[in-house]
């Protein structure tokens, strides 16, 4: 798998590019310190720890309690897992949307249909 096809995986599983980039070069370079993260990837300490957070949220990363904390990338096989898991969820979760809605609106015709003379 290319550099490229793991950018377009992570982001088809819903990273965009910035958490996708920030994944695979933990993931490539082993652990680090918030502070070295910003220097390496030339980004601003507020995106930076969106970024981390995001990426923790998601399962993707895992940090430190101590201070400085260091992050580091969870194996890419469990995250795509994690997040294949999470996609399924959410087109489990929209089916069942369509269903109620359906639902909802075979109610209304039927009421307005008992409406007419």
């Amino acid at each position: 798998m290319s550099l490229k096809r793991v950018h377009e995986t992570l982001a088809a599983l819903g990273l965009n590019q910035s958490d996708a980039n920030m994944y695979v070069f933990l993931a490539k370079t082993g652990p680090h310190k918030g502070k070295d993260l910003c220097n390496a990837l030339n980004m601003p300490k507020p995106r930076l720890y969106q970024c981390l957070s995001k990426l923790k949220s998601k399962g993707a990363v895992s940090v430190t309690p101590e201070r400085p904390a260091i992050f580091s990338a969870v194996p890419f096989e469990k995250v795509l897992d994690i997040l294949v898991k999470a996609k399924m969820e959410e087109a489990q979760r929209t089916q069942q949307d369509k269903d109620e809605a359906l639902s909802d609106w075979k109610l209304i015709i039927e009421a307005e249909s008992n409406k007419k003379p």
